[in-house]
């Protein structure tokens, strides 16, 4: 039976996976490619020269009996090193250390490894810092995912201002690369949760698939390898590592804006993968259309998968997250005082959580409980101006005083014009003012339907659109209920 490259090199790899761990298979075998099976002699195609050398150094012997088991005693193997413009051409010479292999420089020279010191060209010394650089195998230290292993997906609250994001993120940690949310673009205005979601999905991908590479890397770091790596003369080291990741994500992409060389590189980095079926996850402070200073090129393929914005997230939810962070801090507060919180901070989920820590602190410095007087005392340092909750109940109140009527009369089935006119006022208000659902507020009226709500907030709407007095009415009442909340 007549045997071809690939039957060939398939052999060898079922050998070769037997003999070295999941990892080292991974990084330094399965890049490779047959080539060609000439009579003894069977051509590989490696990445770049330091590939080859790496594979000489440390697997030599383990790829020399493979390759003979497979074509006999006068079998060997031959080298063809991709070029960074991924043409290859022959041309042999003789290794002296590898018993008989041959290398094919593909027409040009590749940059050779430098130092002798185990690192490849553009790295630096990883005894010093942790770099994304560190190839496995190489003193023994493997690609360090860079991943914070505190955001997770559940200490990650769901609500309508994440929902799409989160679950788009839960589907690619179940199947990276392979789902049509490739990129996934994460944008959304600074402290919604971009990064915690970014990173929840990198240390689910690693619990589901110990095996694949995850690698986070904020595009400052990015931006500062690769000048490091122009430096080092080893922009294709540089690349050719990158394409090893299975799991990319890098934060605040806004960050590449007009840095025309580190695009270029990125541009590279990012199809490489992509056609490999790698996954691509990437932050923002904006959605991919309004990347400024960025090349059209490279907007065009953020728009190929999915972009994913973060609101800001709704009182309950708000809610919800702050009582999740006093779950894991082991933290009871009074109800009142964590409404209190999540009302006067809004837009900021690490405010929410700076209010916490400065809560424990001073209640633990100064051995007091935490009450509604400290907690005013801690907002104060993170908003000018601290709000009461606005509640329907209390644009019940004011709205029922305004026309001199008992509160209950808006709860009630009365017909009256004015009981009417004060219930649908109430209701409009409480829609515009507070974060109630339609169906929570029609609850506070009676039980009320989410319909009546709407018919109610539709009647107000125009008659302050034909009658003056009223809509000088409702903006009298709107700001009563404002001003009389602020604490002075």
């Amino acid at each position: 039976m007549t045997k071809d490259h690939a039957t060939v090199w398939g052999n060898c790899l079922q050998t070769i996976r037997k003999n070295v761990n999941q990892q080292s298979f991974k990084t330094w075998f399965e890049p490779i490619k047959p080539v060609r099976l000439d009579q003894n002699a069977l051509t590989i195609q490696v990445p770049n020269k330091f590939f080859y050398e790496w594979l000489e150094e440390h697997y030599v012997n383990l790829l020399k009996t493979t390759i003979r088991r497979e074509l006999g005693d006068r079998g060997r193997l031959e080298y063809q090193i991709l070029m960074s413009s991924g043409s290859s051409a022959a041309g042999t010479g003789p290794s002296p250390k590898n018993g008989g292999f041959q290398v094919s420089n593909s027409g040009g020279k590749a940059p050779a490894a430098k130092g002798g010191s185990g690192y490849a060209p553009g790295m630096v010394d990883t005894q010093s810092i942790q770099n994304p650089f560190v190839i496995p195998g190489i003193r023994k230290v493997k690609v360090e995912s860079q991943l914070n292993p505190n955001y997770l997906f559940d200490n990650y609250i769901e609500g309508d201002c994440n929902r799409l994001a989160r679950s788009a993120g839960l589907a690619i940690a179940k199947k990276p690369g392979t789902t049509s949310f490739n990129p996934l673009v994460i944008f959304g205005d600074v402290g919604l949760g971009k990064t915690h979601l970014a990173h929840a999905i990198g240390n689910d991908v690693l619990t589901r698939f110990p095996s694949k590479t995850v690698l986070y890397v904020s595009s400052e770091k990015f931006t500062n390898q690769i000048i490091q790596s122009i430096k080092n003369n080893a922009v294709n080291d540089f690349v050719n590592f990158y394409q090893l990741i299975d799991v990319l994500i890098v934060d605040d992409i806004q960050f590449l804006a007009n840095k025309q060389k580190t695009q270029e590189i990125f541009f590279h980095i990012f199809n490489q993968l992509h056609q490999n079926g790698k996954q691509i996850i990437l932050t923002s402070d904006r959605p991919p259309k309004d990347l400024d200073g960025m090349e059209e090129r490279l907007i065009s393929r953020f728009k190929w998968g999915l972009s994913a914005d973060l609101q800001a997230p709704e009182l309950e939810t708000r809610i919800a997250i702050l009582e999740s962070k006093m779950n894991r801090e082991g933290l009871e507060l009074p109800a009142d005082v964590t409404e209190f919180i999540c009302y006067n901070i809004q837009n900021n989920i690490r405010e929410l959580e700076g209010v916490l820590v400065s809560l424990m602190a001073q209640s633990s410095l100064n051995r007091r409980e935490i009450d509604m007087d400290l907690t005013k005392q801690v907002i104060r340092n993170f908003v000018k101006q601290i709000n009461k909750e606005i509640t329907v109940e209390y644009i019940q109140k004011l709205v029922a005083e305004h026309f001199s009527l008992p509160v209950d009369k808006l709860q009630g089935k009365t017909r009256k014009r004015q009981v009417v006119i004060a219930r649908q006022l109430s209701m409009y208000l409480a829609k515009n003012l507070t974060d109630k659902s339609l169906k929570a507020i029609g609850e506070n009226f009676g039980g009320r339907d989410h319909s009546t709500v709407i018919y109610s907030c539709k009647t107000v709407s125009d008659l302050m659109e034909t009658d003056m007095i009223f809509k000088d009415t409702v903006a009298e009442l709107e700001k009563k209920i404002k001003l009389s909340l602020h604490d002075q």
